[in-house]
């Protein structure tokens, strides 16, 4: 039964978990299982014992294991308004899918356009694919880039192949490069920046993420000098973790923030920049390269950097000259 068409689930029902399914957290499984079931009707029947797995309780955290029999209570709730779809968004994915196999979608993302829909955004990317490519079942995010950042996204088309991209991400075993233009002119010896991140919540409510020495997760990021010019520097970033933000507050936090970064940025920088035509924050993701062995899967992907980044680029080089 499509929950989406209706807002109730008049009796029990039993599914048994399948090997594509098993390892996900059953709250993840139910918050996709019921799409448009707020968060919380979810969260209460976990909690008052109502989803059971082989006639037990469980909680939240548990994971799912191939063969399990799962419960599922009758549902009745209020519908989530859903999103309608969008055109202009879905035309834009369609252009920019640069590869695709059974296993995998991958898209050069736009600048400006959210991974996801969230409380002021209706639709993003993982709606839109989902809106534009029906004959596909199963399309989940594998990972998450900022709204402003452009470049290489995954997108699973199977379960088990998520989880075979969660665990190398957890194991740092995806190799992604970036391309980020930034302030001023960076030292070549400057190789790699250490300074573990916290999320927090400013008193006007903004959310920032801040070097914590005490309290932050350990956060480590490469560089390497592409070019120098006389106001700013291009540089090949290689994110060794993956915490929210992270290349932007590690440039700012080495004294050379990110051109067009209007959270952690240099305003004044940013205004120069935007005299030569940059109107985003310049930061690419444009290489990813991992291997799977026991599926034989090896993939070494690129994204070009978009024409109007290469454009602020070539009137640098100008400007040297």
């Amino acid at each position: 039964m499509n929950l989406s068409e209706t807002n109730s689930f008049q009796s029990v029902t039993y599914l048994k978990i399948t090997v594509d399914q098993a390892g996900q957290r059953i709250d993840n499984f139910l918050l996709n299982y019921f799409k448009n079931v707020p968060k919380s009707h979810i969260y209460r029947i976990l909690r008052k014992g109502e989803v059971r797995i082989n006639k037990g309780r469980i909680k939240p955290t548990y994971r799912l294991k191939a063969n399990d029999l799962l419960r599922l209570p009758p549902i009745q709730y209020q519908p989530k308004i859903l999103a309608d779809s969008d055109p202009i968004l879905e035309k834009k994915l369609a252009q920019n899918i640069i590869y695709e196999d059974k296993y995998l979608l991958i898209i050069n993302k736009p600048p400006g356009m959210a991974v996801h829909g969230g409380n002021h955004i209706n639709i993003g990317v993982i709606e839109g694919l989902r809106s534009l490519l029906t004959n596909m079942p199963y399309l989940e995010l594998a990972h998450r880039l900022d709204r402003d950042t452009s470049g290489c996204l995954m997108i699973a088309k199977k379960r088990s192949m998520l989880r075979r991209l969660h665990d190398l991400l957890r194991q740092g075993k995806i190799h992604k490069q970036y391309l980020a233009l930034v302030k001023g002119r960076w030292q070549a010896n400057i190789t790699h920046i250490d300074a573990p991140l916290k999320k927090n919540i400013l008193q006007s409510g903004e959310r920032m993420v801040l070097v914590d020495n005490n309290n932050g997760k350990s956060a480590i990021s490469k560089f390497h000098v592409e070019q120098s010019f006389p106001t700013a520097t291009l540089l090949r970033v290689y994110p060794q973790t993956g915490r929210t933000h992270q290349i932007r507050v590690h440039a700012t936090y080495g004294g050379h923030p990110i051109a067009g970064d209007q959270k952690y940025g240099d305003k004044e920088f940013n205004q120069y920049m935007h005299n030569y035509g940059l109107k985003r924050l310049f930061l690419h993701a444009t290489k990813l390269e991992f291997s799977i062995p026991d599926i034989n899967y090896h993939l070494a992907i690129q994204a070009p950097l978009p024409t109007t980044l290469q454009q602020i680029l070539n009137k640098l080089r100008l400007k040297k000259t």
